[in-house]
């Protein structure tokens, strides 16, 4: 597997839409996930549930991944309460957003610079008082960090500023999220750069982008050929931020996936299986629409995806 593909649907997808997925139905796109190949899923947010119903299982959904040989489970927490419960049900990974706009940090989790920064040194104390074979690892969030629809473009000292001060505050890794959709190639590699050049390369390996003026396969190619190498998706491309208006949803999984692998880069996922998922989980929420042109076109044919090759090389080789 040359990137990671880490799948946000089932928190960043399901907080976006009216309809409840029951909990069954969560843990079936679970298991038909991990079977395509998919080892990275962020299952749900611990904010209260009179906010995000949708979200009102997501404690049992993690207990239930976790028992799910070979997968990482991952979960966005807003605050230290949201913390507290996720390292209780044993999450892998937990991700706490900082808004670079301070003003959607406001609309979205009513908190500031300087309290979201403070949560996040009070979380990594919480962490590192569990031993050490239970410390989930812990990623701040750098959301809204090309542009915001209140405040309109994010100075890129700014965000530099919140990177450095995240990792300050005892976080093992930041992570780029282009909430609103403002990325475009250029802006996404001179980002990357920036962080880099002030926290170390180290510190910056994932992207969480949206495809809201249909730049985000764009901006993944470029961020993959700057360096990164795990990426957020969301199936049928799911999800959007209720706090950014006109932020549409997340960049495909499926199509995602196929460009890497007609690219040459394993991602360890089968795109048959991924199709099939697709099915499941449009079955489980009805009309509501699912984007994508991958699974709409089909592969290309005598399509042999960098997958499969590098199971038939090392087949060979054994």
């Amino acid at each position: 597997m040359d990137v990671l593909i880490s799948e946000v649907g089932p928190r960043d997808g399901l907080q976006s839409i009216s309809r409840i997925m029951p909990t069954t139905a969560k843990k079936r796109w679970i298991d038909a996930a991990v079977a395509a190949g998919i080892t990275e899923i962020e299952v749900g947010s611990f904010v209260p549930a009179k906010l995000l119903p949708q979200l009102a299982d997501t404690a049992a959904i993690v207990e239930y991944g976790t028992s799910v040989p070979g997968l990482t489970v991952a979960a966005l927490v807003p605050n230290t309460r949201g913390a507290a419960d996720a390292l209780a049900a044993g999450a892998h990974k937990i991700t706490l957003p900082l808004s670079c706009s301070e003003s959607h940090s406001l609309a979205n989790l009513r908190r500031s610079h300087a309290q979201v920064i403070e949560d996040a040194r009070i979380i990594a104390g919480m962490i590192g008082e569990l031993p050490e074979g239970k410390r989930p690892h812990f990623e701040g969030s750098l959301s809204t960090a090309f542009g915001c629809t209140i405040e309109g473009e994010v100075p890129q000292a700014k965000v530099v500023e919140l990177a450095e001060a995240l990792m300050a505050a005892g976080c093992d890794e930041v992570g780029l999220a282009d909430t609103t959709g403002y990325a475009n190639p250029r802006s996404v590699r001179q980002m990357i750069q920036a962080i880099w050049s002030a926290v170390g390369r180290e510190a910056l390996t994932g992207i969480h982008l949206h495809n809201t003026r249909g730049l985000g396969l764009a901006n993944a190619l470029a961020a993959f050929e700057t360096g990164l190498t795990t990426f957020d998706s969301s199936l049928g491309g799911l999800g959007g931020c209720p706090f950014a208006p006109g932020a549409s949803g997340n960049i495909v999984t499926e199509d995602l996936v196929f460009m890497f692998e007609s690219m040459g880069v394993s991602t360890g996922i089968d795109l048959d299986l991924l199709f099939a998922l697709r099915d499941t989980v449009q079955q489980a929420l009805g009309d509501e629409p699912l984007y994508g042109f991958t699974p709409l076109a089909g592969l290309p044919l005598g399509f042999t995806p960098a997958t499969q090759k590098s199971a038939n090389k090392e087949g060979a080789v054994a």
